[in-house]
């Protein structure tokens, strides 16, 4: 008999995530009948899937999913029709679940609550929350501003949520680490350490900060900087000029060949001739939006990609700019590249910078206007991410940043065990999806 699983997720990166459980899901032998519902926007991800069609209304709201940040985006987003949304997406879940299925709830509470109210069995991927923001390995973090409610609650999910998750139509819970996997294993969830989805589709590497020897050909390549401004305009625009104002201050800290040195472990010095920038551009947006910014800062377009000294991912469409011993390289077709051959990143995006640290690597935020990349939302990546996100105040400190980064290995090293260990291996979704096909049964 044919299986029916409904996707409920609230937000860009969730619909990924969603995506990529779909994508192993219908690898599996059982026969699968798969729906999606996103919540918060057009769920374009979702595009990416064969037979996986989308069942109710989809709408593109003012804060993009980041209400929680801001009173005024949330008003915004009633205004533009939050609460007739809501209830006309419910309608819909109402109607699929007589059918008979299935609910994955990817992402908040809100999915999970939606799945809970449905009346049907359903897994819960959540991607929002992590005993990281309360606690590291060491002990409790400090507790102030936004999370000082917490000190009155044991987890980073609050008793209604750990209830939803406790409900015995509720199949399984997937956290996105360990430490959040086994607090919640202490309140019997049905709570299980797959890892976090967002770390497939990448190809995995081992980082040039973990090499113990250096080749001496090695030692004259360019340092590469991945420059991360987000996905969502008009956001994006302005994240890219405070990004440049970083670029600009790197090449001129960093011109001087006395202060271009990292020391690595085993006390070898690492000389660069050269900063290579890739900036990671979300597809759906024209590369022409970022040139001029560029050209107003006196980088040249070029075609002479070997200057970079990189076996980059060529796209059709990818735009290269150089300035002083500098190369720039756009790209809204090689984000992966952009992970796998950088260095350290300049990050003002969610997702990704979590990506980038998850591979092993140092980032460094630079906190704007939002409404996501606020100085809040940066402090709570911190958070997140530990000692592999520095928050800098602004684009002055970067090359001080920058040069503590290079000439610490030891810091390097924490910086990588700890970035995999809070995001984890890849194949969680492989592992997700083979768990649902055995337990989502009729």
């Amino acid at each position: 008999m044919t299986v029916k699983i409904l996707s409920l997720s609230n937000g860009h990166g969730e619909d990924a995530i969603a995506v990529r459980i779909l994508q192993e899901l219908q690898q599996q032998p059982h026969p699968l009948e798969l729906a999606a519902l996103p919540l918060v926007g057009l769920g374009q991800a979702y595009g990416q899937l064969d037979n996986v069609p989308i069942i109710g209304p989809v709408k593109s709201l003012p804060s993009g999913g980041f209400i929680y940040m801001d009173q005024d985006q949330l008003w915004r987003d009633l205004q533009a029709g939050l609460f007739p949304l809501i209830l006309q997406q419910y309608q819909t879940l109402r109607q699929w679940v007589k059918q008979g299925g299935f609910i994955l709830a990817v992402g908040d509470i809100v999915p999970l609550f939606l799945a809970w109210l449905s009346g049907a069995n359903y897994a819960f991927v959540g991607t929002a929350k992590s005993e990281y923001y309360l606690r590291d390995e060491q002990g409790q973090l400090p507790l102030t501003q936004m999370w000082r409610w917490y000190r009155y609650f044991d987890s980073i999910y609050f008793p209604w949520e750990c209830w939803l998750m406790k409900n015995s139509r509720c199949r399984g819970v997937f956290p996105r680490d360990t430490l959040t996997t086994q607090t919640l294993q202490k309140y019997s969830i049905p709570a299980i350490d797959f890892g976090n989805p967002m770390m497939d589709d990448l190809e995995p590497i081992t980082t040039r900060f973990d090499q113990l020897t250096i080749e001496p050909e090695e030692k004259q390549r360019s340092l590469v900087i991945t420059l991360l401004p987000g996905s969502r305009p008009p956001e994006v625009y302005r994240n890219w000029d405070l990004i440049l104002q970083g670029v600009q201050n790197i090449i001129q800290g960093l011109t001087d060949p006395n202060q271009g040195l990292m020391l690595l472990p085993g006390n070898h010095v690492r000389s660069y001739q050269r900063l290579v920038f890739l900036a990671a551009i979300s597809p759906g947006l024209e590369l022409s939006s970022f040139c001029e910014p560029l050209t107003a800062l006196g980088w040249q377009e070029s075609s002479d990609l070997t200057q970079a000294d990189l076996n980059f991912y060529w796209g059709h469409g990818d735009l290269i700019f150089s300035l002083e011993k500098a190369t720039l390289i756009l790209t809204n077709q090689g984000f992966n590249a952009c992970l796998r051959l950088a260095d350290v990143a300049l990050a003002m995006a969610g997702t990704a910078t979590e990506q980038f640290v998850g591979l092993g690597k140092p980032a460094i935020a630079l906190p704007g206007t939002g409404p996501q990349f606020t100085p809040t939302f940066a402090d709570n990546q911190h958070r997140l991410l530990g000692p592999s996100l520095i928050v800098g105040q602004n684009p002055t400190e970067i090359p001080e940043i920058l040069q503590s980064l290079l000439r610490n290995p030891d810091r390097l090293q924490l910086i990588a065990e700890n970035g995999k260990r809070r995001l984890g291996q890849p194949g969680a979704s492989r592992r997700i999806a083979e768990y649902l096909s055995t337990n989502f049964t009729v």
